[in-house]
């Protein structure tokens, strides 16, 4: 049997319940694998081994008393948490020296799910400070750099590693998250997405991400909240190393709940039957003018891999542009994302406040600082002509339910590379994730191939509002056709 620390949800299942192992076989392997590998790629905030033990022993006790206990979909399976979610009395710090202490009383609902569907949770993973940053480092450890430490020194002392290259990052804000399940650490784990937050990272690490349209997964408990004007901005979703095992945490995680202002009772569908699928056309998303950044040649060759995997498969596959939409979107996201979020941040800060946020955050503000402040009249024009462009860019989705798409211009980044700052900012590798966000539309990451320097690149596939399982079919179809995918090797 290969190590218990690569296996998917299915495998564990069926193998726990033919009785090849228990759950606290399985917690042991996944503990002893992060006391090795947790020290050089940092991606724990807080390790709950006393009590996923006792949740494991509990496991192999009730299924030695009845099978029945082994039914539910994440018996025994080991999850980590992203550190801005709440779990009770796990501190929950959202990457900030101002929220260190902070400890949640009760469990996020998406987390309560979880629980009763028989998950082990592990403990909670790294992100940027208030998750504004595509580099997972922040100041929570670092208290003691002194002025001399440079820059990039500075990041690397709370940095969370890229399992594949250490020397790079795991990407963020879910970077913690994708570090530990793509290192094996965990089996699957939920993060967030605010501009990419859950994609960039599942590329960066060579792992599958899900950003579900708002309201399918409550995100209530979630840090920042997902609430006020604009609750679309953001989601909370499930990131793992296989489409299979984001099919059956999504049908854990999704359903209405009261907590979440966008929470709609959207029937669960059956997945497509196969000559449903195979007729869904797929549009290649096209880019003339670089809206969406300049992908490099090994990214563009990767998105081409996928798009002749899924032709291969039987998908109708074809061009597809957005030409006028996509720049306009792209300003909107940062109107909401930058300087509105920006505004809302520092209402919240007193002075002493301020001595205590990380570089990377302040780095963050200093960009978005330096558009107009955001008035009455711009939130609502901006509001309103989203809603306007939302509706614009559905209705030429009509007859093309899903998009292809690369979701970083580049692979993983070196510690420190990243920045909000200049012509390769932020702003212009992370464009093809960050518009979804503007629209709100659901979108996946898989991993399709690797860079000239061994780095895994993924591709993005995108869908229609609420349409998350046809999307994960597709996804399923397209990494059957890509074969196993490699694992790192630490």
């Amino acid at each position: 049997m290969p190590p218990l620390t690569s296996l998917s949800i299915k495998q564990i299942t069926t193998s726990i319940h033919s009785k090849h192992f228990t759950a606290s076989d399985l917690l042991e392997s996944h503990l002893s694998l992060i006391a090795r590998v947790n020290p050089a790629i940092n991606a724990f905030t807080h390790l709950d081994a006393q009590n996923a033990r006792a949740q494991a022993r509990k496991l192999d006790e009730r299924s030695a008393a009845s099978a029945d206990q082994i039914n539910r979909p994440l018996h025994a399976i080991p999850i980590t948490i992203k550190s801005c979610i709440d779990v009770a009395l796990w501190p929950c710090p959202a990457g900030s020296q101002l929220r260190k202490h902070h400890l949640p009383i009760e469990d996020a609902p998406l987390v309560a799910r979880l629980k009763s569907a028989g998950a082990v949770l592990l403990g909670n993973t790294n992100t940027p400070e208030f998750l504004m940053h595509y580099e997972t480092a922040n100041s929570l450890r670092a208290t003691e750099a002194n002025a001399n430490t440079s820059a990039i020194a500075a990041i690397a002392n709370n940095s969370t590693s890229n399992p594949w290259n250490l020397a790079h990052s795991s990407g963020g804000s879910s970077g913690g998250e994708a570090a530990a399940i793509s290192s094996g650490c965990s089996v699957a784990g939920i993060g967030s997405d605010g501009g990419g937050s859950i994609r960039v990272p599942a590329h960066f690490c060579g792992i599958c991400g899900l950003k579900p349209t708002p309201g399918r997964i409550p995100a209530a408990g979630h840090f920042p909240p997902a609430a006020g004007a604009f609750p679309w901005l953001g989601v909370v979703g499930p990131m793992a190393r296989s489409v299979a095992d984001l099919q059956v945490l999504f049908s854990v995680l999704a359903g209405p709940h009261e907590s979440d202002s966008l929470s709609a009772n959207i029937a669960k569908t059956p997945p497509p039957t196969q000559s449903e699928l195979l007729s869904t056309k797929i549009g290649i998303l096209q880019d003339p003018d670089n809206a969406l950044g300049s992908p490099t040649p090994d990214t563009i060759a990767a998105v081409q891999k996928a798009a002749t995997l899924l032709a291969t498969a039987g998908f109708p596959v074809e061009p597809f542009r957005l030409d006028d939409e996509l720049p306009r979107a792209l300003d909107l996201w940062w109107f909401f994302f930058g300087p509105v979020v920006a505004h809302l941040f520092t209402q919240s800060f007193t002075a002493p406040d301020t001595q205590l946020l990380s570089p990377q955050f302040r780095e963050y503000l200093e960009a978005a600082q330096s558009d107009p402040a955001p008035t009455l009249n711009s939130l609502l024009a901006a509001t309103t002509e989203r809603d306007h462009l939302r509706a614009k860019i559905l209705r030429r989705l009509e007859q093309t339910p899903i998009l292809l798409s690369h979701v970083s211009t580049t692979p993983a980044f070196e510690h420190g590379a990243g920045t909000w700052q200049g012509p390769q900012s932020y702003r212009h590798t992370m464009r093809a994730a960050q518009w979804l966000n503007l629209t709100g539309f659901p979108a996946l990451t898989i991993p399709m191939d690797f860079s000239q320097e061994k780095l895994p690149i993924g591709i993005q596939l995108i869908a229609r509002p609420n349409e998350e399982e046809l999307l994960l079919a597709a996804a399923a179809i397209l990494e059957e056709r890509r074969g196993p995918f490699p694992t790192p090797n630490l």
